[in-house]
């Protein structure tokens, strides 16, 4: 396939490989950049397309009138045997995209011919632990440098001209369970991020470093009861315990292993100056050796950028027992309510409702059911506290091999997993990837082994429709109304991305990237792109053209814990690809 439109950059390719090559360093990533992102289609530099996390862009060169003529323009394959699950979203400055992938890779790609200008593969040990396929989310931009996590929980800084290693540092000790699959982000000049390893006993923690050189500032357990630390010329001073003190909501010395990790990363909220992150669930699984609200697990907090400290907390399931983590995005936005301008975050959890908050202080505003079916919890208290259906917890072992085994909805995979959903502007509806599904559930007993699974569960997921269980649903944060819905037979575990010109993007499975009319839910455009698409789309503009871009490769938690749903994607074939597109100059001219 023929384009024109492509012959012109070739200079311009030629003129960046040649500065790649004589050592000339492209423009650095400011903090100015990367507060100003959202309102900057020429470039993404921020995870979520700015640090609230949205995922919505300005441009609508691309509308639901003209993207059918949508076309691919390069694809780029990351090589080799290891392909598994792609689930990051590309960066894009001055002409280069960075991504990562499967791995812990690294990928510089020349953004207008898919030219790979380098790449980097950390050298993992054998004996990582990676709780869901070996994946990464993404890396952060700073200055003259490429942030991101490693499977073996260390942070790596690239010279993002060279790729080459300007710092490494360890976070966490892989051996007890730790990982990091999350992009970082990097606020005020302090580069942030979480832990994963919630299966393994670890103890969560959020930390900042500085981006120059690595050095430790401030790190901040999201376990009730352990110490959070600020740094100064290398020593650790006493910041508070998280919750105050230790054993408040954890029995005996449970704390100490207690998971919470907060695994998906964070946004910012520049209003309030607040980091706003997830935490996962608590270990182990088997609520019944843990009797108590088990702070900080399954909650959103937000924190002082500054030094760590937490200034409020949102629990969305105490005492889970089901696996519900609340890592999912805290996405800021506001709205006007009764004549007044109200600071809300909204959240789709993992447990199956749909939570509006104050995000100045983390009051409950509203909650509402967002799937089709909810058994453990009959609904919301008035402070958002689940109102539990004690049938539907798992049984205590006792002394048999296993406790009662339960059937409940939504499965431990959740009504919505880690997948970012986005909010339009324009129509006030957030977009949310949701899945509908249940499982069989028995706890077990178990014991604490340092780097070992530290479940004490059984599952078995079973979906609850023939026809589907990926449903993307379009949801009005102010009512609790589904506006529309669009249904998929497999799970969907995609990011979303939604545009001024009233597009929304996600992908499937099935190995779709598909485009929705916003307003409708009418779906106006799709492509096959050889693997499914669990990736992030991303959209700017490029030489007065209008780009899209995402990752293909299927893999992820759903082949590895989905039970029989895993027989619905078995035959799905694995990839590693990035696709562009875009929206060809003539075509816009003729409108």
């Amino acid at each position: 396939m023929s384009h024109p439109a492509r012959r012109q950059p070739f200079a311009v390719s030629l003129l960046l490989s040649a500065m790649l090559l004589s050592g000339s360093a492209l423009a650095a990533v400011t903090d100015q950049e990367i507060f100003q992102d959202p309102k900057n289609p020429q470039q993404i530099v921020t995870n979520g397309l700015g640090v609230q996390g949205q995922r919505y862009s300005p441009l609508a060169t691309l509308n639901t009138d003209n993207v059918k003529e949508l076309r691919p323009v390069w694809a780029f394959s990351f090589g080799g045997e290891k392909q598994r699950g792609q689930q990051a979203q590309p960066m894009v400055k001055d002409g280069v995209m960075y991504l990562t992938g499967s791995y812990s890779r690294v990928f510089a790609v020349d953004a207008r011919t898919g030219k790979k200008l380098w790449q980097y593969d950390a050298r993992l040990p054998d004996d990582i632990r990676p709780c869901c396929d070996v994946i990464n989310r993404g890396v952060a931009l700073y200055g003259d440098l490429v942030y991101f996590g490693t499977l073996d929980a260390k942070l790596v800084a690239l010279n993002k001209d060279t790729g080459k290693v300007v710092w490494s540092k360890k976070v966490a000790d892989h051996k007890e369970g730790y990982s990091i699959s999350a992009a970082p982000m990097v606020i005020n000049g302090k580069l942030i991020t979480g832990v994963a390893g919630g299966e393994f006993g670890v103890v969560g923690k959020i930390s900042a470093y500085d981006p120059k050189n690595g050095e430790l500032l401030w790190t901040r357990p999201t376990v009730e009861g352990h110490m959070g630390y600020v740094y100064k010329d290398g020593k650790a001073i006493e910041n508070g315990i998280s919750g105050g003190e230790a054993g408040k909501t954890w029995p005996g010395d449970l704390w100490k292993t207690g998971g919470a990790a907060p695994w998906l990363g964070g946004y910012y909220d520049p209003e309030t100056n607040l980091l706003l992150f997830g935490t996962g669930n608590p270990a182990p699984w088997n609520s019944h050796l843990r009797p108590g609200d088990n702070l900080y697990s399954s909650s959103r907090l937000a924190l002082n950028p500054d030094d760590g400290s937490i200034k409020w907390h949102f629990q969305s399931t105490p005492h889970d027992g089901w696996d519900y983590d609340g890592v999912n995005e805290l996405i800021s936005f506001n709205y006007k309510e009764g004549g007044k301008d109200i600071k809300a975050a909204a959240t789709a959890d993992r447990n199956g409702f749909f939570y509006v908050l104050d995000r100045t202080n983390g009051k409950f505003i509203r909650g509402f059911p967002f799937v089709d079916k909810i058994t453990w919890a009959s609904g919301l208290d008035k402070d958002g506290r689940p109102i539990y259906n004690e049938a539907g917890r798992p049984g205590a072992p006792g002394s048999e091999a296993k406790g009662g085994s339960v059937f409940v909805a939504p499965a431990f995979l959740g009504a919505k997993n880690w997948m970012p959903m986005a909010y339009n502007q324009d129509t006030g509806l957030f977009y949310v990837p949701s899945n509908e599904w249940g499982m069989d559930i028995w706890n077990e007993g178990i014991a604490y082994k340092k780097g070992a699974a530290f479940l004490g569960a059984g599952f078995t997921i079973k979906p609850l429709n023939e026809d589907y269980i990926g449903v993307l649903r379009a949801i009005d944060p102010k009512t609790g109304k589904e506006v529309w819905r669009h249904k998929n037979y497999a799970p969907l575990w995609g990011w979303v991305l939604t545009t001024k010109g009233n597009l929304v993007f996600t992908g499937t499975p099935e190995g779709f990237l598909q485009a929705f009319n916003a307003k409708t839910g009418e779906k106006v455009w799709e492509f096959q792109t050889g693997s499914g698409v669990l990736g992030s789309p991303i959209t700017w503009e490029m030489d007065g053209e209008q780009y899209v871009s995402v990752l293909s490769g299927w893999g992820g938690a759903v082949p590895l814990w989905g039970g029989e749903v895993a027989k619905r994607v078995k035959d799905f074939n694995q990839g590693g690809m990035l696709w562009t597109f875009k929206l060809p100059k003539e075509l816009v001219a003729k409108r």
